[in-house]
């Protein structure tokens, strides 16, 4: 799944940038099934919270480690 997911949306006019962790993304996700079929989609409400919107600093400058816990620390 990656180390991270950027959403943008409203790219057009004024986009809006969304940073999260995979465990985040798993742990919001909504979860469907339709004719014997299994779909996972996040809604906007879960991902445009203040936590996750322009959260650049999640990732770092790329000088940095990431932890087992999703945290940034210095290399």
């Amino acid at each position: 799944m990656g180390d991270f997911w950027i959403i943008v949306n409203n790219v057009a006019k004024e986009p809006n940038v969304f940073v999260m962790f995979p465990e985040e993304v798993k742990s919001l996700a909504q979860r469907g099934e339709k004719n014997g079929k299994v779909s996972y989609w996040l809604q906007p409400t879960a991902y445009d919270a203040l936590q996750f919107r322009e959260a650049w600093h999640r990732i770092g400058r790329g000088d940095e480690q990431m932890s087992d816990v999703g945290r940034v620390s210095k290399a």
